[in-house]
């Protein structure tokens, strides 16, 4: 009985502590999305600042995922996800000191590092924690949690930026990442994986392809689209992004392997996951930007106008994954994406210096619904296309698109802002506005379109997938 006892013991505090943790790192990519008007004024920073300070955090969490995830599969699950913790919190004090826009952003650079070996381990941790017939509800529970970081995230941020100082969204990590650290090394159990090697070159070549992608976006319309700049970092990203699929199909031990594209299930869901995420956080970059720069509000009034969108998150998201089983994955992912995207193209049209609240309630509902609906669907249809012995690769890799389509998303939506409008008055940042969310728009519409692939069967079935290749889905019988 006193072994249950313990047992149970440790489990709960697995669950607690991996949730807590991935709680704050998420939560970090979307606090600073209502304190970007305060932090452009105090530190003086271009809108190109403004998108590094997300995106450097975001691309070095993407490209970091799978090589994280294997480290701890070598060095230990427990100790390095604590280590993840102590580089997360140390970084947090950084961000919270910084100066000046250069230093913010390199200090979010090094917490995405942290972030990178926390979100990754803290799946493997509670994996290995709960027996089988446990670990679904127990990631449940882990996933609501997350969860909470996209519907609260811009009303925290707000709240500390204008409550406090916009400082405090990382002085905020601090405490919470002392008291986790060692109580994740008493109370969890160690665990190591199978598979101990590391794709050194996959990882590098990934992380090159990534960066080069975003920076020649980024610097688009600062040094021109047609500059040697922007055409050398594109076309080198492009290079790099072909010479790692190259590397991951001959590779021995492939951090990610390409023959899980073969799967109609898992290559449509991660375009529809890439596109789901780009289209959310492009918008979300400018989302509370709007009340502020455009109609004068403060961040925590924003971020409290955001709620209409990201709250539907509380109650759309646990009836799509019950419809599941009755209508199937892809009408779920198809409709949803389909709905953020209808709801993005009416702010859209709708946006206006002196536009009333009220009139964004509807679109904001039906935008964010969308968003709800097909968020669980998507990684339904990825995790359930792979076997069990290649689901911690498709998490990886399910995670890292859908990281870098937050970063490209919002490096391409800024830089159709950038095009059309500016700061200067609010009528100039309506100019660029408008354009910016239907381009987030039309990235949605194409996740959508992607969704169509998805095998039409009422319950995807898990593809029995040797170590050479992938065997097609199924039609439900």
């Amino acid at each position: 009985m006193s072994i249950f006892k313990n047992e149970r013991s440790a489990q709960g505090w697995t669950l607690a502590l991996t949730s807590m943790a991935s709680l704050m790192v998420a939560l970090d990519g979307l606090v600073v999305a209502t304190a970007l008007g305060t932090i452009r004024v105090d530190l003086h920073a271009s809108i190109e600042s403004l998108q590094w300070t997300v995106n450097s955090y975001t691309l070095t969490l993407a490209v970091l995922l799978m090589a994280a995830a294997g480290l701890g599969d070598r060095l230990g699950r427990r100790r390095m996800f604590a280590v993840g913790l102590a580089i997360f919190t140390a970084a947090s004090i950084a961000c919270a000191l910084a100066t000046s826009a250069a230093l913010l952003i390199a200090a979010r650079a090094v917490q995405g590092v942290g972030g990178a070996l926390v979100v990754p381990l803290a799946l493997s941790l509670l994996s290995h924690a709960f027996p089988i017939e446990k670990k679904a509800r127990a990631i449940g529970v882990y996933s609501g949690i997350t969860g909470l970081a996209v519907a609260g995230g811009p009303v925290v941020g707000g709240a500390i930026a204008q409550g406090l100082d916009w400082q405090w969204i990382f002085w905020i990590n601090v405490p919470i990442g002392i008291v986790l650290i060692p109580l994740v090394l008493s109370r969890v159990e160690e665990s190591h994986g199978s598979d101990t090697s590391l794709d050194i070159v996959g990882a590098l070549l990934s992380t090159g392809a990534g960066f080069g992608v975003v920076w020649g976006l980024v610097r688009g319309n600062s040094s021109g689209w047609g500059s040697a700049e922007v055409i050398g970092t594109l076309a080198a990203g492009v290079v790099l992004a072909g010479l790692f699929v190259g590397w991951e199909m001959r590779a021995r031990v492939a951090m990610m392997p390409t023959r899980m594209f073969r799967s109609r299930s898992f290559s449509a869901g991660n375009v529809a996951n890439f596109a789901l995420y780009a289209s959310l956080f492009g918008t979300v970059f400018f989302a509370a930007q709007f009340f502020q720069s455009a109609q004068g509000l403060g961040p925590m009034s924003a971020g409290i106008r955001l709620i209409a969108w990201t709250a539907t998150l509380f109650f759309v998201a646990p009836l799509a994954g019950a419809a599941v089983e009755r209508v199937g994955l892809r009408p779920l992912v198809v409709c949803g994406l389909f709905l953020q995207s209808v709801g993005l193209a009416w702010i859209a049209i709708i946006a206006d210096v002196d536009l009333s609240y009220p009139a964004l309630i509807l679109p904001f509902i039906v935008g964010g619904a969308g968003t709800s609906m097909a968020m669980p669907a998507v990684q339904a249809a990825v995790m359930s296309s792979v076997d069990g012995a290649n689901v911690g690769k498709a998490s990886a890799t399910f995670n890292m698109l859908r990281q870098l389509g937050s970063a490209v998303g919002i490096a391409v939506v800024v830089a159709t802002f950038a095009a059309k409008g500016g700061y200067d008055t609010a009528g100039m940042f309506v100019d660029g506005f408008r354009p910016a969310i239907g381009v987030a728009s039309a990235i949605a519409l194409i996740g959508a379109i992607a969704g169509i692939a998805i095998p039409p069967m009422r319950r995807v079935v898990p593809e029995k997938m040797s170590t050479d290749a992938v065997v097609p889905e199924k039609e439900a019988v």
